[in-house]
């Protein structure tokens, strides 16, 4: 933006509103959003004469070496300062505008190195989620081959639930205790591919021992090798996707996680069916079947480039205009990213220093701004475990066995849970930035409590009514579906959103570790639960806990639809009690009015006023230099 076209502007802000009014306004939003920084740090370059701006570059080319592309650098930078604007540059040509205008056009046709790096990253997800439906057929026979027979009146039952729950929970306590705290430090110093690397080589050796395992603690051993390749896995490759594709693909890319844990939910139980009845060896092979979708991550990921700003952090600049150009469809595209992501990095450090893994840990919980961001990927992962999915990913097949199905019929019955898991994942692609993400689990928690509590009530009716058994399986199907399209999806996505850039590695490694955790109370305490309180008593239990899940979103959580960077500054710069209050005081009188009285005239007033970071954002030199104004 040219200093003239700058002042035109301001002048034409002055002009159009009454100045006091609107400039207290303007300066108090100002004051909630530079409170922590980070909008500084998502606008670089804004407000930057063009001639300032080009001796910047040409500065950056002559020190990292790329004076030869000095001129795509500059149109880069250009492109990077106003993306809107850039028809309107004389700078560029008809074919860099060109290019620029099919990124908006064409939005999917995107380098096969960049295809092929999110897909196979995203295999890694798969892991998982084989896991889970592995352990779950194995659960019929492990315990009885071990001698830790968990059925109601076997000797030492109760004992044995503890146990074959803490087999099962294994894999995530490891996770949340050790492989995503790992995340940080191991990333600093192995980057992403090596992370992911060594993630798949845990991922692909566990499953296999655990198969030639000979007693429990043996076994137990084996998932806590795997639970710590899953932390690390689950916590580095949202990040790697998310630093490797363009804005324009971000969020749908991102909310792949789900899609692809959820096919390898269904590849488990899929697994499990063609190996049933191989007899005493049939645990085994569930178990270790696991270790499949680790082979081609294992392999592929060295055809990967690496994250190009984990080069750039650590001043590898040329290898990192490498990588661009095998994640862009050209030169202008990776020089414009190279230089807005090189003055990001210089303002994060401006911002918040050189700091260490402890002190970014420490400041989730200490900086109001992050620390919002901290409560609300908290309160979505844990919802996750809350709302019971898990209950049913580990413990479908014992379930349906429990209910008077024979085995086969339980591991079909299973089959059909994990079909259905992920069939109605894919409409979530579609509706997660449309519905939004809070609108998505205010509307299915009730949906999910109501299933498992109707579920739970079905296992009161008598075995020998015909009616018991289909009963309890299509309303677990109606549960699975509602998760499918709700609290699936949303976790992993908002938790990669909400966090600024200065903590984007450790905010993940706790919103993947707070997710895991609570997976494994739910894995260890379930069969414990079943055994004291029948399975009425446990799926009313969950029930109760998707209806204060439901109350925790409704209060604690803003929506992220459709928001940029700089608008979630604000909307996690809001203190929670004026959210809580806002929900409490002034939506839910709307909605009673507006739908139970149906008084069409109510009108409710918006807690953001979104509309007005735009204007902070265009004059924010004219802004900052009122009276009182922070920096």
């Amino acid at each position: 933006m040219s200093q003239k076209y700058a002042t035109e502007q301001i002048e034409d802000f002055k002009n159009a509103v009454p100045e006091h009014d609107e400039l207290a306004r303007q300066q108090e939003l100002l004051e909630a959003i530079n409170s922590n920084k980070n909008a500084r740090i998502q606008n670089p370059l804004f407000g930057i004469p063009k001639a300032t701006l080009f001796q910047d570059v040409d500065q950056f080319c002559h020190q990292q070496g790329f004076t030869e592309h000095g001129e795509v650098f500059r149109k880069g930078a250009l492109i990077a300062q106003n993306p809107t604007k850039f028809e309107e540059y004389a700078e560029l040509d008809e074919a860099d505008k060109a290019i620029i205008r099919r990124e908006k056009t064409h939005k999917w046709d995107q380098p096969r190195a960049l295809i092929f790096s999110v897909i196979l990253a995203s295999v890694g997800a798969a892991v998982q989620g084989w896991d889970q439906t592995g352990s779950n057929g194995a659960n019929l026979s492990f315990p009885v081959e071990f001698g830790i027979s968990d059925a109601k009146g076997a000797p030492n039952a109760s004992r044995n639930q503890w146990i074959v729950g803490l087999v099962n929970a294994a894999p995530y306590i490891a996770s949340a205790l050790v492989g995503c705290w790992l995340n940080d430090p191991l990333n600093s110093a192995f980057g992403r591919r090596g992370v992911i690397f060594g993630s798949a080589v845990l991922c692909f050796v566990a499953p296999i021992a655990s198969g030639f395992t000979h007693s429990w603690e043996q076994l137990f051993g084996c998932r806590v090798i795997l639970g710590i390749g899953m932390g690390l896995k689950g916590s580095t490759i949202p990040i790697f996707n998310a630093e490797n594709v363009p804005a324009s693909v971000r969020g749908g890319l991102v909310m792949s996680w789900q899609l692809w844990t959820a096919f390898g939910i269904f590849l488990g139980f899929c697994a499990n069916l063609a190996v049933y009845q191989v007899g005493r060896l049939a645990w085994r092979l569930q178990l270790g079947s696991a270790f499949i979708p680790a082979v081609p991550l294992l392999i592929g990921v060295y055809f990967c480039p690496e994250s190009p700003r984990w080069l750039m952090r650590k001043g590898r600049y040329q290898a990192a205009y490498k990588s661009l150009l095998r994640l862009r469809n050209s030169p202008l595209q990776a020089a414009r990213d190279l230089y807005y992501v090189h003055r990001q990095l210089e303002e994060e450090y401006a911002a918040v220093g050189h700091s260490n893994y402890l002190t970014r840990f420490t400041q989730l919980f200490t900086i109001p701004r992050v620390r919002r961001a901290t409560l609300a990927s908290f309160v979505v992962m844990l919802a996750q475990q809350m709302c019971g999915i898990n209950i049913i990913a580990f413990y479908s097949s014992s379930v349906f066995s429990d209910a008077g199905y024979s085995t086969l019929s339980s591991l079909l019955a299973s089959w059909g849970f994990g079909l259905l898991n992920f069939v109605f994942a894919i409409p979530a692609v579609f509706t997660i930035d449309t519905f939004g993400r809070r609108n998505l689990l205010l509307a299915t928690f009730p949906n999910m409590a109501w299933t498992l509590l109707v579920t739970g009530l079905c296992f009161l009716i008598p075995s020998d009514n015909a009616a018991r058994i289909p009963l309890i399986a299509v309303f677990v199907y109606l549960f699975a579906i509602f998760y499918s399209v709700g609290e699936g999806p949303v976790p992993f996505a908002y938790s990669a959103e909400v966090f600024p850039i200065t903590h984007r590695e450790v905010g993940m490694g706790w919103a993947v570790a707070t997710c895991l955790f609570w997976a494994s109370v739910l894995s260890l305490t379930f069969p414990r639960m079943v055994g004291a309180m029948g399975h009425t008593g446990a799926f009313c239990f969950y029930a109760g806990l998707n209806m204060i899940a439901f109350v925790m979103i409704f209060f604690l959580l803003p929506e992220t639809k459709q928001l940029t960077l700089e608008e979630l500054d604000y909307v996690f710069g809001v203190p929670t009690s004026r959210h809580m209050a806002y929900q409490g005081r002034t939506w839910l009188p709307w909605f009673f009015k507006r739908h139970v009285l149906r008084q069409k005239g109510a009108q409710l007033e918006e807690l953001y006023h979104l509309e007005e970071v735009g204007g902070i954002e265009k004059h924010a030199d004219y802004v900052a230099s009122a009276p009182g104004a922070m920096h």
